[in-house]
């Protein structure tokens, strides 16, 4: 090999260390883009910065005067927000414009069974105020098992046809594991859509293995809204002996057939006491920040105070459509505002608080979310 030949080789061999030296260091030095889960995005970097992953935080708004009537006509600068104290800028404002994706979570045990003939009937009622023309609706049934009746799906008549078909169940409701497959679903949907589950059931949970608080902790992450319609067993009793021509009890006076609810004395009355007083918005802040504590009592109530929807109780046939009806209405009518946390970075509870420049307003939103530690 001649000399000329001997000081190219070294010159191409000593290119070649450069160039992987360089590369391994890019690699090793400049991190590489963390794909987002649903509810999360990246945020857009400036030349030669860092890309970082920061929480989306998507707030549902509904807001109301001294009389109780919707208030339609505020703007993005009626509103000001923050987290954790912390004043943050809205990136995004609509008033109800994005198409829904809904999880209907209907229980279906024997102690709700009488009932189910209303639910049937609000089948048309959830697809035409709720799901509407642009939405998407999955169903989902729940006693010991949980059961998924309809994927997703924009066919309104397969969406009633599932609801239509409910069949009575066993004595057993595990509310929290179909809400865990119901948050698990909408996952699964667009980030462009906003995400919604209706409960109707029982107010008691006391059969799921799912952990409540994380349950409700993962609806949180994932921008997820609950609603909840709170079926009675005193109305379903009341029904049954109706249909049944008023039976004699099955039990002795001063006994029940039916187990009580957790941590409630059980009287003629406890489902009255059932709904008592509570500031359901600190409930709420509590169930989310006990982590590994196992809440049964008064779930749907709390579900819906920590996410900003609404809870809607019922004592009869009808209202169980009028229930239905007032939830739709309330979708319709809310205002979204989302916003990249400052100091987005912090673990634990982020608290949310939301005002308008209107007098007399009242504003009900989401109380906050849970951020864990990476």
């Amino acid at each position: 090999m001649t000399v000329k030949h001997t000081i190219f080789a070294a010159l191409a061999l000593l290119a070649g260390v450069i160039l992987t030296s360089a590369t391994a260091a890019r690699d090793q030095d400049v991190p590489r883009p963390i794909p987002p889960k649903p509810g999360e995005s990246l945020q857009k970097p400036s030349e030669g910065s860092i890309r970082v992953k920061v929480q989306v935080v998507n707030a549902p708004v509904a807001v109301r005067d001294a009389k109780s009537n919707v208030i339609l006509d505020l703007k993005r600068e009626d509103f000001q927000i923050s987290d954790n104290k912390e004043k943050q800028t809205i990136e995004s404002f609509d008033l109800a414009g994005e198409p829904l994706s809904t999880v209907l979570v209907l229980e279906t045990s024997s102690r709700v069974g009488p009932l189910l003939p209303a639910l049937r009937r609000a089948a048309i009622i959830f697809t035409q105020t709720v799901v509407g023309p642009s939405g998407n609706a999955a169903v989902i049934g729940y006693d010991q098992t949980v059961q998924d009746l309809q994927p997703f799906t924009t066919n309104q008549d397969a969406i009633e046809k599932a609801i239509s078909s409910l069949k009575v169940g066993d004595s057993s409701a595990r509310l929290s594991d179909a809400m865990a497959d119901a948050v698990a679903q909408l996952r699964g949907q667009p980030e462009g859509r906003r995400r919604v589950i209706i409960l109707v059931g029982e107010s008691r949970d006391p059969y799921s293995t799912s952990n409540f608080a994380e349950v409700l902790r993962q609806a949180l992450r994932a921008n997820v809204v609950v609603y909840s319609v709170a079926l009675s067993t005193t109305a379903a009793v009341a029904r049954a002996e109706e249909r049944q021509g008023g039976p004699l009890p099955m039990t002795p006076p001063g006994t029940f057939a039916k187990p009580p609810y957790p941590g409630v004395a059980q009287t003629p009355t406890s489902e009255q006491q059932w709904g008592g007083n509570m500031d359901m918005g600190a409930a709420a802040e509590m169930v989310v920040r006990a982590v590994g504590a196992q809440i049964v009592t008064r779930p749907l109530e709390i579900a819906s105070a920590a996410t900003g929807g609404l809870f809607q109780p019922t004592l009869g046939d009808r209202s169980i459509e009028n229930a239905l009806a007032a939830i739709g209405g309330d979708l319709n009518t809310q205002y979204i505002l989302s916003y990249e946390p400052t100091k987005s970075g912090k673990p634990g509870y982020h608290e949310i608080r939301i005002t308008v420049n209107r007098k007399g307003a009242k504003v009900r939103t989401r109380p906050g979310y849970y951020l864990e530690a990476k």
